[in-house]
């Protein structure tokens, strides 16, 4: 029985286990949205910004481990989508953007047709790792198959695939659709033999697990080996929540405050990390002792650090096969100790720079949200000094945030988290970055997403007013924002908003809006609030 180009799509999305597409029709992408619509099995989310899209289809890709689709139109609609890619690739997503294109007969003529969009294709490359431009109908499921299985192998990345609209349209025989899953990388077995006599040689030992742990679905794995080894455990900001944050083991996170707190350490095992500069205050930090490098992508390894060993593998079947292998004593008691000593007392010191009224605020999200609800964070004050390091994370795929330090994901990468998983999702952002995609309201209104914004609202960029303060005489340019009434805009929107002033009135907001089904904004006065001291450690 003939299909179109669009069931090609439908069919192979379905093959690789798609049940969500974020996106906004267009007329270069209406047959393949047609084809979801006939067929059923993908719901699509209807958002309101092309960039919205990528970013909800990332969140959902971290949230679930899934593959994140987003589809959007060629032209404007491909390029409102690239922010959301790169930030896909710098969190190691792995992200689809499957966009439209000019008919084929109009392909390369540079006829100004609608969207045309002639460089597309090399715009892309530029951030995707696997794109495609099927020129036939015929092709569009092997093209499509390949990209799949490209970024979802190894270390994730986004993905891009452009479908001119008459191959959409058109006819042909249904073609066999067969995604192939790109194995677990498989470590040599003689990196795992060097890196157990690394291991078993010392014994003041620790242990840094980035986000390769959380794909790899390795976080019991991670448990374990630490448990064998007595090892303290930092995880990377990607990483947060590889292991639960209240496991006697658990360092928390790997930042450049953690130097003192390693400096003493014999062995590092770091796994599932590349070492992005976010972590080790842009390679200030130094490595004690030896380092035993473990990663997906043989690319990381020796990047930034140069290991004593390094093991191009899945995270999950290294620390397997080094549990097989090794013989080892538990560490140095005294030492894990000391370590899991001096980082809590930097937390505390974390906590006083914070101030009672944020370490309240704090306290009350983790008291009252569920362990296997999302925290999101945009780039922001409060993400900074303490969603991103210091808020407890109990579960693998709860902790989100802005890798690349654009701001702005935060609500859509929410959307997408919690319409993956039916969690709730809490976004921690600034007012600033909110407005860069608030219209998503609408779209957490229309499908009634449970997601609940914590605006702190101090009406400009806070970051960029103390840097400028700091640095240029106090002369500030850019940083003082018109903001609307967030309350009355929530509400316009349909949706619950809540006015937050002083640390008091947080924890009786956040519980109400916890008890609401769908969506809600608390509009937080920040500068109602005690001012944090930035720096420190």
């Amino acid at each position: 029985m003939p299909v179109t180009g669009g069931d090609i799509v439908y069919r192979t999305l379905i093959a690789a286990g798609v049940e969500h597409v974020f996106g906004i029709v267009s007329v270069h992408n209406i047959p393949i949205y047609d084809a979801i619509l006939r067929s059923g099995g993908i719901k699509p989310i209807d958002v309101r910004h092309e960039q919205g899209a990528l970013h909800a289809a990332d969140g959902y890709a971290r949230a679930t481990g899934k593959l994140g689709v987003a589809i959007t139109s060629t032209g404007p609609g491909a390029t409102n989508g690239m922010t959301g890619l790169f930030e896909a690739g710098f969190a190691s997503s792995p992200v689809l953007m499957i966009t439209g294109q000019t008919e084929t007969g109009d392909y390369g003529k540079g006829r100004g047709v609608l969207h045309e969009a002639e460089q597309q294709l090399p715009m892309l490359r530029t951030i995707a790792r696997a794109v495609a431009s099927p020129r036939r109908t015929e092709d569009i499921a092997g093209e499509l198959s390949s990209v799949i299985r490209n970024i979802m192998t190894g270390r994730p990345q986004p993905g891009a695939i452009e479908i001119p609209v008459d191959l959409q349209y058109a006819e042909i025989e249904a073609p066999t659709v067969d995604i192939l899953s790109g194995a677990a990388i498989e470590p040599e077995a003689s990196a795992v033999q060097a890196a157990g006599e690394c291991i078993a040689a010392s014994s003041r030992r620790i242990i840094i697990a980035g986000g390769g742990v959380i794909r790899s679905g390795a976080s019991q794995a991670l448990v374990s080996l630490a448990e064998l080894l007595g090892a303290p455990v930092f995880t990377t900001i990607n990483g947060r929540g590889a292991i639960p944050e209240d496991h006697p083991l658990s360092a928390g996170a790997f930042t450049f405050q953690c130097r003192r707190a390693i400096e003493n350490a014999e062995t590092v095992i770091a796994i599932g990390t590349r070492f992005q500069s976010a972590n080790t205050g842009n390679g200030a930090l130094q490595l004690p002792g030896k380092l035993v490098h473990v990663d997906a992508d043989p690319h990381m390894l020796g990047l930034n650090y140069r290991p004593e060993v390094a093991i191009a593998g899945d995270a999950g079947l290294t620390m397997a096969a080094l549990m097989d292998a090794g013989n080892f004593e538990r560490g140095d008691q005294a030492f894990t100790t000391s370590v899991l000593d001096a980082a809590e007392e930097m937390r505390q010191g974390i906590r006083e720079r914070m101030g009672p009224d944020f370490e309240a605020i704090m306290d009350s999200i983790r008291a009252a949200l569920p362990g296997t609800g999302h925290i999101v964070r945009d780039a922001t004050i409060p993400a900074y000094v303490w969603g991103n390091s210091l808020i407890p994370i109990l579960g693998p795929r709860t902790s989100h945030h802005s890798t690349s330090a654009a701001i702005g994901p935060g609500l859509p990468l929410a959307i997408g988290a919690a319409i993956g998983t039916g969690e709730k999702a809490v976004v921690i952002q600034g007012d600033g970055g909110f407005m860069l995609n608030l219209s998503e309201l609408a779209t957490a209104v229309q499908y009634q997403v449970p997601v609940i914004v914590c605006l702190f609202n101090d009406r400009g960029y806070g970051i960029l007013r103390r840097i400028q303060s700091a640095r240029f005489d106090g002369r500030m340019t850019g940083v003082d924002l018109a903001t609307p009434d967030f309350v009355k805009l929530a509400e316009a929107m349909g949706m619950k908003g809540i006015r937050v002033k002083g640390r008091e009135a947080f924890a009786p907001a956040f519980d109400e809006a916890l008890n609401v089904p769908g969506p809600v904004l608390l509009d937080i006065d920040a500068n109602s609030l005690a001012r944090m001291k930035m720096g420190g450690g």
